[in-house]
């Protein structure tokens, strides 16, 4: 499978001021399979550890911070000689070593020479606990769910993505009844790269359906295993809360959809916790869209996404016909596949989005950017009906700004506003 990731481990490979890697993102998000075949195919060899399946890593950085021995206890592990520019080390599930994230300052001070990645399906849980973490010594990279685009490339015709990129809208719009058919299968598999695979290879529903419970189990067991139950159960019913958030036209997270009477303090680590380990994304508000967006952030609302189209239909037992015959599943559930599939290609192209919404009338803006130094106000539309008043009166109110309006129909610049059909999200915002 491409991933777009590859260009930018290609990069960190030659910096010239490259740093100990370490990859971001939740559980089955396809780390291990990228490093692993990043390192085949750029470098003469890879010494693979999994670090949760190897029990003398916890011995070999227990010690100290001796390199040489530890460069040589990891050639005894893994049977490869490590040498310095030809061989790629990647320390797998790195948080289950104490001391093996801070070992990495010493990589980058006194053998920068060596080339280091690690990975972690709870790594971000551990750096949100304030464990010991090299700030400013590591290159940080996120990964996260395979994008429409790269769902494209995985189903096999390079054609579609060429289509989008060549920037005929014309052309595009013709096709657009296949695009459409293509986008109601991601959001059906979603990008999880298991499920993709499966999809790809046996275009059997119910195999992915079952990849995709299994994630989720996978998840709600590292919730089990990994906090204590008062919390975990805590946990647990934010999770469970998400689809019912999330079909609400005002998506802005509700503490009283968990249960009734819950508080903010009840629940703001369980929230914490997801988003630590990749699980949901947190969208805050703004109170304005001026630039950086983030010194205008409203802490007291947000709205909370999945990670993946395909795990949240899962979830909901979403019916495979529905999805992918039925003619209203872009508007079901009152767009939330919609808004969550447009956050999941934002997240993938590096963008945090926010929303706003204003306290005296029902307007809001399903998203707003920053891309550059433009600010962008972001309409999502599940459909062709694009009547609303709202990007178009925050528009006039806030001089100087141009809106993007996502929807089912094709490419429009009406001046104050430009129009994107939704499966051409990617291209629209790639450099």
């Amino acid at each position: 499978m491409k991933r777009k990731i590859y260009r930018e481990l290609c990069k960190w490979k030659e910096s010239g001021s490259r740093k100990p890697l370490v990859l971001l993102g939740a559980r089955q998000v396809g780390k291990t399979w990228i490093m692993k075949d990043f390192g085949r195919q750029e470098y003469e060899q890879v010494a693979y550890v999994n670090c949760d399946g190897e029990p003398r890593m916890k011995e070999l950085f227990a010690l100290d911070y001796d390199l040489d021995r530890i460069l040589l206890g990891l050639q005894a592990i893994t049977g490869v000689k490590i040498e310095a520019g030809n061989t790629l080390v990647i320390l797998d599930e790195i948080q289950e070593i104490p001391r093996g994230l801070h070992s990495l300052k010493y990589f980058y001070e006194n053998a920068p020479q060596y080339h280091v990645m690690v990975a972690g399906s709870l790594l971000g849980v551990t750096l949100g606990r304030g464990e010991s973490f090299p700030v400013g010594m590591v290159d940080l990279l996120h990964m996260y769910p395979m994008s429409f685009c790269e769902f494209l490339d995985a189903m096999g015709d390079e054609s579609w993505n060429e289509l989008l990129r060549f920037g005929d809208a014309q052309l595009v719009q013709q096709m657009g009844p296949k695009f459409i058919d293509l986008l109601r299968q991601y959001y059906f598999v979603g990008g999880m790269p298991e499920a993709v695979a499966r999809y790809v290879a046996h275009k059997d529903l119910a195999e992915v359906r079952r990849v995709q419970s299994a994630i989720l189990e996978a998840y709600r067991n590292d919730i089990s295993k990994h906090t204590i139950p008062r919390e975990s159960i805590r946990i647990g019913q934010v999770l469970d809360s998400l689809p019912s958030q999330l079909a609400k036209e005002n998506k802005k997270f509700v503490y009283g959809a968990i249960r009734k009477g819950a508080r903010a303090a009840d629940f703001e680590l369980a929230i914490q916790w997801l988003v630590n380990a990749g699980i949901v994304y947190k969208v805050k508000r703004v109170r304005e869209s001026r630039m950086p967006l983030k010194f205008y952030e409203d802490l007291s609302a947000f709205k909370l996404f999945l990670l993946d189209c395909g795990l949240l239909a899962c979830m909901i037992e979403a019916p495979a016909g529905q999805m992918l015959l039925g003619g209203d599943v872009f508007v079901e559930f009152k767009g939330a596949f919609t808004e969550q599939f447009v956050l999941q290609q934002f997240k993938s192209l590096s963008l945090h989005p926010y929303y706003w919404s204003s306290e005296k009338t029902p307007a809001e803006i399903d998203f707003v950017i920053q891309k550059g130094e433009r600010v962008i106000p972001v309409e999502v539309k599940a459909e062709e009906n694009v009547r609303s008043k709202s990007l178009s009166q925050y528009v006039k109110d806030n001089e100087g700004l141009k809106g993007l309006r996502i929807s089912m129909r094709g490419y429009v610049d009406q001046g104050w506003m430009e129009n994107i059909p939704l499966y051409g999200i990617e291209p629209f915002f790639e450099d």
